[in-house]
């Protein structure tokens, strides 16, 4: 028997995706977010709060980064969702490693091995929430998470979080081949 738990933002797995920005004078910022993922080809959405330096950041420069949550930097990956840009200089007291973009305006982290690196398309904002539609202008990885020269999962030791238990959650082992498991049902019915 199934169980409802009514209206509620539950989806899985969903993403550690960790926001750097530029404020008006370079000063990095890097913020925990939940809520995005991909919106269309080459193109990333965001759900953010109107009042976070993150937002008032993007809405500055149009250009930011998006590094993915790991389990090697877990510390760091929850403590930047815990306090504000507005009131702390999170970068210093993270100890994070900044280096600029080659391709935007917007700060990259050495503790994150993965990022992209976004362009705002077109921003709504209804005073209480931003939501932020951006291109992708380019994918970096560090070549040792590279297998075969491409972007090795593993390597990356990515996390999800569990939005249910307030936990995160490392990603598993692969289960099967995407666009050919399915064959042996097309197979099967002929």
């Amino acid at each position: 028997m199934r169980v409802n738990f009514g209206k509620e933002t539950f989806l899985y797995p969903m993403p550690v995706l960790l926001i750097g920005t530029y404020d008006e004078e370079c000063r990095p910022n890097l913020m925990n977010a939940a809520w995005g993922g991909i919106h269309d080809t080459n193109q990333l959405f965001l759900c953010l709060s109107s009042s976070h330096k993150t937002t008032k950041n993007i809405k500055l420069k149009r250009e930011f980064t998006v590094s993915l949550g790991n389990k090697k930097h877990l510390d760091i990956v929850d403590y930047v969702g815990l306090e504000s840009g507005n009131d702390v200089d999170k970068i210093k007291k993270a100890n994070l490693t900044v280096f600029k973009s080659d391709h935007i305006d917007a700060p990259l982290f050495r503790e994150f091995e993965m990022a992209l690196e976004l362009r705002v398309k077109e921003l709504i904002d209804d005073g209480v929430t931003t939501y932020v539609i951006a291109d992708i202008e380019n994918v970096n990885c560090e070549d040792s998470c590279l297998t075969n020269s491409k972007i090795d999962y593993k390597k990356l030791g990515l996390i999800s979080f569990d939005p249910v238990n307030n936990k995160y959650i490392e990603l598993g082992e692969s289960v099967g081949d995407a666009f050919s498991i399915g064959n042996t049902l097309i197979n099967n019915n002929e």
